[in-house]
């Protein structure tokens, strides 16, 4: 069975025709040509999968994509822009936590959902947020480094944060 969704992805409202039993991951990838968030385990286990809908941490290849109707979806393409990074990729940039970049969108998404719910996280709390996400490369100290250093630049500009378009022109 199909079924037309309406989505917003990364500021665009996206209508599209879905199989029932197509993944979020798979309509992003393979749909609107969003390839940020990686299929990994398929099991909801590694964490590479991760986007936010509604602002909230999601392993999208455990998501339908029906599910996602009427939500707002940001993937690691609408975080940020070239010229103007997140301070999320800038502070892992600064911090060497970027190596193969596999796992570094879904962390990059957990995070953000972690600072936009507590702009003041403790070490702990990072840690806890970070758990269903695998990085195989970096070990863990320099991204939670990172996370830290971004929830200050945050915490300063409490503003609305930048958008890049859903596809580069």
């Amino acid at each position: 069975m199909r079924h037309e969704i309406t989505v917003r992805v990364n500021g665009v409202s996206e209508t599209h025709t879905v199989a029932d039993n197509q993944t979020l991951v798979s309509f992003l990838r393979d749909t609107l040509d969003l390839t940020g968030a990686k299929e990994g385990c398929n099991e909801g286990e590694c964490g590479a999968c991760v986007v936010l809908v509604d602002q909230k941490a999601v392993n999208s290849c455990l998501m339908l994509a029906v599910e996602a109707d009427g939500h707002e979806v940001t993937t690691i393409e609408g975080l940020g822009r070239p010229d103007q990074l997140h301070p999320l990729q800038a502070a892992l940039l600064h911090h060497s936590a970027v190596q193969c970049g596999y796992c570094t969108p879904g962390m990059i998404l957990t995070a953000a959902a972690l600072l936009h719910q507590n702009p003041s996280p403790t070490e702990a709390d990072i840690r806890a947020a970070l758990a269903g996400n695998l990085c195989r490369c970096t070990g863990y100290r320099q991204i939670i480094d990172a996370v830290i250093e971004a929830s200050s630049h945050v915490r300063a500009n409490a503003t609305t944060e930048p958008r890049m378009p859903r596809r580069l022109q």
